[in-house]
């Protein structure tokens, strides 16, 4: 049967609303929920339903943490400096995140790691802390609590946990192109306004004055880092004694002895220090290798 061109006007109409309707719909499909498999006979529960509606981090101010902050630490051979303050820190780069092999491991900062939580992992920020990350593929912007270090990946310079992640929709990609902004109680966060780019961290504070211990345990204020170089520890007190004396003749004066407990038995460790700069820290470094001294290691007390 012939159409009459009324009847073809009505239908093309009826098409174009069914047709458009169809856009709107998928420009406003929700987002998915995120999935990731959990590894077989791994004790890591199932993602829970509602991972987007898990809150952000809310900044605090805390204190700095015994743990996970030396001055500096060694891994895969790179010396990486702990900073003093992380105010005003800005930085782009690449994010990843860990997930269910390291779920309920202890962090750097001593806490269980839960992936499920809204926390990340950083080489040099001083632990803990808080960071606005924001998606620069999607402008997506969560607030996490750095508890952690790491990571030591190519070009990484945060690691999120599989919340975050999730939230930045960056879980299937495993990676996304980030800025990180450190963030305090009170900062205003998920702002449309352009990014900061990059900035140099704060100066070091003023180097605290040199502290001279000869033959004797060193002490250091309460609540402060001391760095120490072990240079050796013995079951016997003779030969620990006689390290120190070949220190001391070398003019390494910070040397000093003590005992460890260790395996329910008392050992006797030979140490220098405290040192109050890496600079100090490096060149007593120096003059044990030359001695042929080659297994001291750093010690923080």
């Amino acid at each position: 049967m012939a159409m009459t061109t009324a009847a073809r006007g009505a239908l093309l109409v009826t098409l174009a609303f069914a047709l458009g309707g169809c856009s709107v719909a998928s420009r406003h499909k929700p987002v998915e929920r995120p999935r990731t498999t959990v590894p077989s006979g791994s004790n890591v529960p199932a993602p829970p339903a509602d991972v987007f509606d898990i809150p952000d981090a809310v900044p605090r101010a805390e204190p700095r943490g015994t743990r996970g902050n030396p001055p500096f630490y060694v891994v895969f051979g790179k010396r990486y400096t702990v900073m003093d303050s992380s105010e005003g820190w800005v930085e782009r780069g690449t994010a990843s995140w860990y997930g269910p092999g390291f779920h309920a491991q202890s962090t750097s900062l001593g806490e269980p790691y839960d992936m499920y939580g809204m926390t990340a992992a950083h080489k040099t920020l001083p632990i803990p802390c808080y960071a606005e990350v924001t998606n620069l593929r999607n402008g997506r912007k969560v607030v996490v609590r750095i508890n952690d270090r790491g990571p030591f990946v190519g070009d990484r310079i945060i690691d999120l946990s599989y919340t975050a992640a999730a939230k930045l929709d960056m879980l299937l990609q495993g990676t996304a192109p980030v800025e990180v902004r450190v963030v305090g109680p009170g900062s205003p966060t998920g702002s449309a306004a352009p990014p900061v780019l990059p900035v140099a961290p704060n100066p070091p504070a003023p180097e605290p004055p040199p502290v001279t211990v000869v033959n004797a345990p060193a002490a250091k204020p309460p609540g402060v880092t001391a760095m120490f170089i072990q240079a050796g520890v013995f079951q016997d007190h003779e030969n620990a004694r006689r390290r120190v004396e070949q220190l001391l003749a070398a003019g390494i004066e910070l040397a000093s002895l003590d005992e460890v407990a260790r395996d329910a038995r008392a050992l006797h460790r030979v140490r220098i220090g405290p040192f109050a700069t890496v600079e100090e820290y490096d060149l007593n470094m120096a003059r044990l290798k030359k001695l042929g001294i080659t297994d001291a290691r750093l010690i923080i007390e």
